[in-house]
């Protein structure tokens, strides 16, 4: 399983407004220059975490991108699934029905319990935890 690229830019964003401080704002010319991201790939990520309720946005001299919540508030699970959508290791994770071992197959819970791993880590790493040079913490 790989994420895709926009989904890493979309995380790459976030890191960087939440180690800007809280309330602070950024151009999308600034977080593309400085996290190498192509500015029109971008819009469309910073619209995406927008709907998604991540990402605020304001028009003007004074304008930018912010973060909508404290950094101790956003998952990168979230982040990931904004732009992604539901992660599955398998397709049969998520449906049973298309594997035709259905669920007598051996490998299927195997396949669940990775996922439900990889799930819990990105949900209980928040932004805050790269904050201030904390670095991740396993938990």
């Amino acid at each position: 399983m790989q994420i895709t690229r926009q989904a890493d830019y979309a995380v790459r964003a976030v890191l960087y407004l939440a180690l800007l401080g809280e309330n602070q704002r950024a151009s999308t010319s600034k977080i593309a220059d400085e996290q190498q991201i192509p500015p029109s790939f971008l819009a469309k990520i910073v619209s995406q975490l927008s709907v998604a309720g991540l990402l605020q946005t304001s028009r003007g001299a004074r304008g930018g991108v912010s973060l909508a919540r404290s950094p101790e508030e956003i998952s990168l699970l979230e982040v990931v699934e904004a732009i992604d959508g539901p992660i599955y290791l398998n397709e049969c994770v998520a449906h049973a029905g298309v594997c035709v071992f259905g669920d007598t197959c051996p490998m299927r819970p195997i396949w669940c319990d990775a996922q439900a791993d990889l799930v819990k880590r990105l949900k209980n790493t928040k932004f805050d935890s790269f904050v201030d040079g904390n670095g991740y913490v396993e938990s």
